[in-house]
């Protein structure tokens, strides 16, 4: 039987940043958690039961993505104050696979047994490095990359900084917009 993480106890103001709406965790409420990169964690927002990733925000913090289901189903409004209860989870759910990673990794036939090998939380890491970023010829070659590293037995992608932030439309140099230094 896996053994229960601690429950984080927090409160936050969810912010936007060039139109997403993310929360920081508190310095206190990230130090509890298990990794200074992506954590996949359940827990409650504003009595709202979710399971979700949390990104690393480049430094040595995390913080979540509140898209507009989780905004509207917990009633979260950005520069209010959010109320959570998280915990980490070891046994991650399947990502979303984007088309184009499908197409390249996951339906070639070469590639397809090994992706369907690793660990789900492997395939997010995988996904996590392919994007990001915004230039599509860089997006094709990691995809290609990606491939040939499954192929040369590499289970995760190697070569990036985990704890980096890595979505661009709201980091740069990987650190989260507006994050403290």
């Amino acid at each position: 039987m896996q053994a229960t993480a601690a429950i984080i106890k927090f409160e936050a103001k969810p912010i936007e940043i060039n139109g997403w709406v993310v929360l920081r965790l508190t310095d206190s409420a990230s130090k509890q958690l298990p990794s200074r990169s992506q954590v996949m964690v359940k827990g409650t927002i504003n009595d709202f039961e979710f399971i979700a990733p949390l990104e690393p925000d480049g430094n040595f913090g995390h913080w979540l993505h509140i898209d507009n289901s989780m905004q509207k189903s917990a009633g979260i409004t950005v520069g209010e104050t959010a109320e959570l209860e998280i915990e980490s989870v070891k046994n991650w759910p399947e990502p979303e696979i984007p088309k184009d990673v499908q197409k390249g990794i996951v339906d070639n036939p070469e590639t397809h047994d090994l992706w369907a090998r690793v660990t789900p939380m492997s395939r997010w890491e995988w996904l996590r490095w392919i994007n990001s970023t915004n230039n599509m010829e860089t997006r094709e070659k990691r995809i290609e990359v990606s491939c040939s590293k499954l192929l040369n037995g590499l289970r995760r992608p190697c070569c990036f900084n985990r704890s980096m932030c890595c979505i661009p439309d709201v980091s740069k140099s990987g650190v989260l917009i507006g994050a403290k230094s």
